[in-house]
């Protein structure tokens, strides 16, 4: 759902269902039953208030803003959804970083070195902890399912673009200074993919390397990390 132009002082909602809400529907056996919602601020700049204080910059905000249309896909939809924190004082909110590596880029390939363990740990900046309420339990992880998979998980959907999605629960302990959680996942090349894929998918200009995004969101906090996977054929 989406708010349209609303400079003649009127408000227009623009809802639609998903391509999987649309599925649902279509079953026509009265199942169909939307039960929950989330809100998200994608389009916010929020700089303006930095620039013009709360006062001026929320009105700027709320006059001035586009905001984008609604949109069918799911996984894109909403990117910042928006959370509601019970603690006063939190002036910063959790972050999601690799652990362990010098970039964040994961080489593999397809001979020799077909997987790699990978460590998202959840931090905060400055002195402050990772409040309890936004502590992530569950980590939601999508791979694009033709070239990777999560060893020893199973996704929970597979939508039409070939993402598959997991979701993984958080390591048994916390970051003993953050609070933060994290997980550790095994990051696989998938047995399908051959070398002939190489001229179908290789990047341009060097069709002996595959490149592709991960992306890593805490379930609880919203923050999202995505990483390059970079396959190579030897």
């Amino acid at each position: 759902m989406g708010f349209l132009d609303h400079s003649t002082n009127n408000i227009i909602l623009d809802a639609v269902l998903t391509d999987t809400g649309r599925q649902l529907l279509s079953r026509n056996d009265g199942s169909f039953s939307i039960v929950k919602y989330a809100l998200s601020d994608d389009e916010v700049d929020y700089s303006v208030i930095k620039k013009f204080g709360r006062t001026v910059g929320k009105e700027k905000i709320e006059k001035n803003t586009p905001v984008f249309e609604a949109v069918t896909t799911g996984n894109i939809a909403q990117k910042y959804k928006l959370r509601s924190i019970s603690v006063p004082n939190l002036v910063r909110l959790p972050s999601l970083g690799l652990t362990g590596v010098t970039s964040d880029t994961v080489s593999l390939n397809i001979v020799n070195t077909r997987s790699s363990s990978v460590t998202v740990e959840q931090s905060i900046g400055g002195d402050q902890i990772v409040p309890v309420e936004l502590i992530d339990q569950v980590f939601q992880v999508r791979v694009n399912n033709l070239f990777l998979q999560i060893s020893g998980q199973r996704p929970v959907s597979i939508d039409q673009e070939n993402i598959a999605t997991y979701l993984i629960s958080r390591a048994s302990t916390l970051n003993t200074v953050t609070n933060g959680s994290s997980i550790t996942m095994t990051v696989q090349v998938k047995s399908s993919l051959t070398t002939t894929m190489f001229s179908t998918y290789g990047i341009a200009g060097d069709k002996t390397k595959i490149r592709s995004y991960i992306s890593v969101a805490g379930v609880q906090s919203g923050a999202v990390k995505d990483f390059l996977v970079e396959v190579s054929k030897t």
